[in-house]
């Protein structure tokens, strides 16, 4: 299939074209007597035919799909067609607005009507609608038309069974800049886990993996120093800052504090690390002391530092990140570069060596968005190197055992009950 990629069929699609790049999938299956072969599928569209010789068809029925959508396609030329007499000011540019709101009303018709048209079997034979595996919720736009369900589908049409798929990013990236061309990416939760989750119903598979349910020792996390007021701690990689959504992870940083400090009034910990990032969390012992140190942080009068161990060579040895940041909705909890509606997310940054294709740096976040480190290492308008480990913005799957190499190692502010400078370091592990 990359081989298919790399030819003329990918400037035929066009896919180096600005935000042109889309995923692809490949399927190894097998037959009732043993063959082994494999199906391809791309998402969505490819050179804006729904079906292309030699790859998966669509997951929906055709000709359901095409009784609602072509009427509904002749209306939406018809809008775009009404919109532009009115940019050419053929029409008053007051109609604009009611033109907006019948597109609006007619979009809003048509989308359940279409998802209507998706129907899933899974390994099991149990057929369940679009609607049905995200009720109560409604389905996200775009949903059903990835390429693994759409694999799995012809699959089952075909009575083969599964063993193993890949999907890969294939051209330009995307307007988030958070796909690589040539690198595998796992499915999206948002759109394809529900389906997924029904349609490998009835075949054997290995268990997901659940992070944050690790075992760790007593003694964990260390004290690095205390007194009557604050606390910092050393949070060890893969231990949860604050428990999770099940009984399963209830164990946390925050869970053994309350433990350890029964007496201790507020919210305890002051801000948290990812799962998988290691080192320095500030404790507030009592109530007061936790609002003056989160008022500390507000104003960016405390200071962090991390070290991180990046994947490839990083040019210049020093500077500044400005992307800013939002949740990716239909991938929770990757976070994506979105300058129109992200929140402000800045990073300063020293190289402190490199070796072997790896660089070693320091950061300084100005702000404290979620997994803001990772994203502006990895991301191509940030250093362009993704931290070493790093499962959601690596470009290859870390190693087994293989931890995130990124590290809280130090903390500066004043003491909000002293006024003494405070300064804490613990060197990073790896």
């Amino acid at each position: 299939m990359l081989d298919t990629l790399r030819a003329s069929a990918s400037a035929t699609w066009r896919l180096d074209a600005t935000d042109g790049g889309k995923m692809f999938g490949v399927l190894v299956v097998t037959s009732p007597d043993g063959v082994i072969g494999y199906l391809r599928a791309f998402s969505g569209r490819l050179g804006q035919e729904w079906q292309v010789d030699g790859w998966a068809p669509p997951a929906f029925d055709v000709g359901a799909y095409d009784a609602v959508w072509k009427a509904g396609e002749r209306d939406m030329h018809a809008f775009s067609s009404a919109r532009r007499a009115v940019m050419e000011g053929v029409s008053a540019r007051s109609d604009r607005a009611a033109i907006d709101a019948a597109q609006s009303t007619r979009s809003t018709e048509l989308l359940p009507l279409v998802q209507a048209a998706y129907r899933f079997t899974s390994a099991a034979g149990n057929e369940r609608s679009l609607q049905d595996l995200f009720a109560p919720a409604l389905p996200p736009g775009g949903a059903g038309d990835c390429a693994a369900p759409k694999l799995l589908a012809h699959a089952f049409r075909l009575g083969l069974r599964p063993v193993a798929l890949a999907e890969v990013w294939w051209g330009a990236p995307p307007g988030s800049g958070d796909r690589r061309s040539g690198s595998f990416y796992p499915s999206c939760r948002g759109k394809c886990g529900p389906i997924l989750a029904h349609m490998l119903s009835g075949l054997p598979r290995d268990r997901a993996p659940v992070y944050g349910d690790g075992a760790f020792p007593d003694g964990e996390p260390q004290v690095v120093c205390e007194d009557e007021c604050i606390a910092i701690v050393d949070k060890p990689c893969g231990m949860l800052s604050v428990p999770g959504r099940t009984r399963q992870l209830n164990d946390s940083v925050l869970t053994r504090l309350r433990a350890q400090y029964p007496h201790a009034s507020g919210p305890l910990l002051v801000h948290r690390l990812d799962l998988d990032t290691s080192g320095l969390l500030l404790v507030a012992k009592d109530s007061t002391t936790f609002a003056a140190l989160q008022r500390l942080f507000a104003d960016r009068r405390i200071e962090k530092r991390y070290s991180a161990k990046l994947a490839g060579t990083v040019s210049g040895d020093s500077g500044a990140i400005t992307l800013p940041l939002r949740v990716d909705v239909d991938d929770r909890p990757r976070q994506i570069h979105d300058p129109d509606h992200g929140k402000p997310a800045v990073t300063t940054w020293r190289v402190l060596s490199r070796e072997n294709d790896h660089t070693r740096v320091e950061f300084m976040p100005q702000t404290g968005r979620t997994h803001q480190l990772r994203v502006h290492a990895s991301h191509s308008l940030g250093l362009n190197a993704p931290i070493v480990g790093d499962r959601l913005y690596g470009r290859d799957a870390p190693d087994e055992g293989q931890r995130l190499m990124l590290h809280a190692e130090s903390l500066a502010f004043i003491h909000p009950a002293t006024g003494h400078a405070v300064r804490v370091e613990r060197p990073a592990p790896f």
